[in-house]
């Protein structure tokens, strides 16, 4: 099968080339795809050289499925491109994610839903994903009324120059350009996106729309403070939901432990709990931390944690790709 992946050259797209190759994805020929600036330059994928190549000749060469992690702006204007050459997208940036027309997928969860005819197919924000594995099980068991998030998101969900920026700080460098608009080392920002009317961020509304769309229920409340802290490995969300029906604490840990993907560190007399640092490189998302809230009744408490270039973004990606392959909607 040949492969594009658009925007193989930045930090998203190099975790999409690791995750294809680690999942023996059937790959008959890779098609690393960027920008002009970055057309020639080399990426490696299974201990081979590839030479990247613009949008137009990547189309030309019909990829059966392209990758896209090359920003909303990109694909807006190139993912159309694509499809009508009956190319499948599977879009990593915000750009089609509330787009009534496109399917907004999270495999676990509502894969059920694609078929030949979804050419553009969505890939959720990275802080959406984690929760909304963790949600559905107890979505369907209990009917999830309510929830509150707050999150702590690592500096590699803005990019490479954030990345940069961090070391930069703790290293006393300035030759690094600023990403934030404040020192991030040493530093918490409660600021993720640009601001909105409401008062709240893109960030934090992108948690809230895609929770419902994913989850295909209206009906569930969402409120949502994203914060931007400085760790690398994954993000990090204390999450509090209030169900219709209440329930027993074991048999939260049970169906959680028994979920695809899902892994459950809870073991608090021996200091078990998710972490970014543990979470880094794996594909699974962790939870702990699960307790009842005792200030209201039917409502649990959670910490969940998952590396977000890996589950948050071309794991996801991936596991969508696989899907459409294995059901033959390609």
């Amino acid at each position: 099968m040949k492969v594009a992946v658009v925007g193989a050259t930045g930090l998203v797209g190099g975790e999409i080339l690791k995750v294809l190759a680690e999942r023996n994805f059937p790959v008959t020929e890779l098609i690393p795809v960027a920008s002009a600036r970055s057309v020639g330059k080399q990426v490696e994928f299974k201990g081979k050289q590839y030479t990247v190549v613009g949008f137009e000749d990547a189309i030309k060469m019909k990829p059966a499925v392209a990758i896209f992690s090359a920003g909303g702006t990109t694909s807006l204007e190139t993912a159309p491109l694509f499809a009508a050459a009956g190319i499948t997208v599977v879009d990593n940036s915000s750009a089609w994610r509330m787009d009534p027309t496109k399917k907004l997928v999270v495999p676990e969860i509502n894969a059920q839903t694609l078929t030949k005819e979804d050419k553009i197919i969505a890939n959720p924000n990275c802080s959406t994903i984690q929760m909304v594995v963790v949600m559905n099980p107890l979505h369907k068991k209990y009917k999830i009324k309510r929830v509150v998030v707050s999150t702590y998101q690592s500096v590699t969900g803005t990019g490479k120059a954030a990345v940069d920026q961090m070391f930069a700080e703790r290293e006393g460098r300035t030759d690094v350009p600023a990403v934030y608009p404040y020192r991030i080392d040493m530093n918490v920002l409660p600021h993720i996106d640009s601001f909105l009317p409401n008062g709240y961020t893109k960030e934090e509304m992108k948690m809230v729309n895609e929770t419902k769309k994913i989850m295909m229920d209206d009906s569930i409340a969402v409120t949502a403070t994203t914060v931007r802290i400085p760790t690398v490995g994954g993000h990090s969300e204390s999450v509090n939901i209030e169900f219709e029906n209440d329930f027993d604490l074991q048999e939260v840990i049970d169906i959680l432990s028994q979920e695809e993907g899902v892994i459950v560190q809870n073991d608090s007399a021996n200091l078990e709990y998710p972490m970014p640092l543990t979470a880094h490189g794996k594909d699974e998302v962790f939870v702990g931390r699960i307790r009842r809230d005792e200030s209201q009744a039917n409502t649990l408490n959670l910490w969940i944690v998952a590396d977000n270039l890996r589950k948050g973004a071309a794991t996801n990606a991936v596991q969508i790709a696989e899907y459409l392959a294995k059901n033959e909607l390609l």
